[in-house]
């Protein structure tokens, strides 16, 4: 377990490899990687009751209101009072914010900020498996058998939102959404940005923050 109660969150739009970068930062330091996805996915698939309203409104090719959504999340992380963790994903509206402060004051807020034309090319070459939420890029990170989950030999598809189509106006969304956050975590001197196109090589950089804040378990891979 990591050597203090430390609260941290990654924020960046779709594509930009949050997922990615929480994993190393959880395998390095020993925090809880608590993806967003992953606990509506969970409850979806529980039947609870916020799972249920929550199916309602993606069966009907809707986005998971706000107040939906936050409310998964709170419930999650009640259940963690007393751990160390890093939220993926999650606050993605001021609303999501303020919500997240009545439960918690955070240590650590890491934003990506990723070029437009990056985030177009990885998300139109994205596909996903629905049940799992593993993700895969064809360009580099295709699955074994084109089409197939390695796991489990099922079929992966492409979000609707994931078409080049539809991505522009995506990113447009998130950036909108997400201004007045990053101005809230700015204010209190805990925002931390890092650009560029590879996750790699912005890696070294979130590595040498997150070490000011918390020991690492293990040392830092090379990549």
């Amino acid at each position: 377990m990591a050597a203090r109660l430390l609260r941290a969150v990654v924020l960046g739009p779709p594509g930009s490899g949050k997922g990615t970068v929480c994993e190393r930062i959880a395998k390095s330091f020993g925090l809880q990687h608590l993806s967003s996805g992953q606990f509506l996915r969970e409850n979806i698939k529980a039947n609870t009751d916020v799972g249920i309203l929550a199916k309602q409104y993606l069966e009907s090719g809707l986005l998971v209101p706000d107040h939906v959504f936050t409310r998964v999340m709170m419930t999650e992380l009640e259940k963690m009072q007393t751990q160390p963790w890093l939220l993926d994903g999650f606050p993605r509206t001021l609303g999501q914010a303020e919500a997240l402060d009545k439960i918690c004051e955070l240590d650590l807020v890491i934003s990506l900020n990723i070029p437009f034309e990056t985030l177009k090319d990885r998300l139109s070459a994205r596909w996903i498996h629905p049940a799992s939420g593993r993700v895969y890029n064809m360009e580099f990170n295709p699955p074994r058998v084109h089409g197939i989950d390695d796991i489990t030999s099922e079929p992966l598809i492409q979000r609707e939102d994931d078409k080049p189509e539809a991505v522009a106006v995506r990113l447009r969304k998130y950036k909108d959404a997400a201004k007045p956050v990053m101005e809230l975590y700015k204010n209190r001197g805990i925002l931390h940005s890092f650009s560029g196109t590879e996750t790699n090589k912005i890696w070294p950089y979130v590595y040498s923050l997150v070490s000011s804040k918390i020991p690492p378990i293990q040392a830092e891979e090379v990549n």
